[in-house]
């Protein structure tokens, strides 16, 4: 049997420490892009069962790990975006990323953005699992798209983005009801 994982191309930055404290933008899809959130009425997400345990879940996120905060995020029928603050400081004030060749000291592998990624989506998962009781079902895609926030431009931007996501829901690549969309089935 061929193994898959070694063969997997990764979409991180290579020597990037993915623990330092910083900004960063996630989306994260659902397993082959179904519209299992909720849906888009007059410009607004109206989340249904599993989009309100995705929203609290990642509300969630700062109790379990005290040196993260959540910024903006938003629900989409079929993938979710948020902003994770990685603060070891403790003053609460946002830091930028450094460039990838800062030298950075030792963080523990479960504070690094792909530890809290995995874990809100397996929180989600086992969640949903159990209220459908469909143990070991997928939920989410396999991975996540992270951006690596690196100044005050690009958080308002994608602050915006996120805000303004919603209503541009009709132009979105991941819309099914887009005829060209890559993702539809």
């Amino acid at each position: 049997m061929k193994n898959d994982r070694r063969n997997r191309r990764s979409i991180r930055l290579k020597d990037y420490d993915y623990a330092q404290a910083g900004a960063y933008f996630v989306t994260i899809c659902t397993h082959n892009h179904v519209c299992l959130l909720g849906e888009i009425v007059e410009g607004e997400m109206a989340l249904n069962e599993f989009g309100r345990i995705v929203q609290e879940e990642w509300m969630k996120t700062e109790q379990l790990r005290p040196n993260v905060s959540c910024g903006k995020f938003v629900v989409m029928p079929k993938h979710f975006h948020g902003v994770l603050i990685i603060n070891y400081d403790g003053r609460g004030v946002l830091q930028y990323a450094r460039t990838p060749s800062a030298p950075t000291g030792f963080k523990s592998p479960s504070q690094t953005i792909g530890a809290i990624v995995r874990g809100f989506k397996s929180a989600v998962t086992k969640q949903i699992n159990h209220l459908c009781q469909t143990p070991g079902q997928k939920f989410w895609q396999r991975n996540y798209y992270e951006h690596i926030i690196r100044n005050e431009d690009d958080f308002q931007r994608i602050n915006e983005y996120i805000e303004n996501n919603p209503l541009k829901w009709e132009l979105d690549a991941l819309n099914p009801a887009n005829g060209d969309n890559k993702w539809k089935k």
